[in-house]
């Protein structure tokens, strides 16, 4: 599923110009990958040379595998984003 609108990647092979066909976002990026994990080093629980500055854009990644069984919820809010939201609410 693509990461930013939820539709079906009917695609066999995930290039680097793959883009989505409902939203046109890049699939072959961080956010749509098996190994994409906020708060882990670099964002990725494979063992990566250097961070990826934009997660959200198409890569060079060689360890790049889509997720393809994940649950879209476009309301879901990131871990960082629950957690920065609980820190500032101690202050509030």
């Amino acid at each position: 599923m693509c990461w930013k609108c939820g539709s079906a990647i009917q695609l066999t092979v995930i290039s680097r110009s793959s883009e989505c066909p409902e939203c046109h976002t890049d699939l072959h990026s961080c956010r749509n990958c098996e190994y994409y994990e906020p708060g882990s080093h670099y964002d990725c629980h494979e063992t990566v040379e250097e961070s990826v500055s934009d997660k959200e854009r198409a890569n060079f990644c060689d360890s790049f595998k889509v997720k393809r069984d994940w649950e879209f919820v476009s309301s879901k809010k990131s871990k960082a984003q629950d957690a920065k939201a609980a820190f500032d609410a101690l202050f509030s």
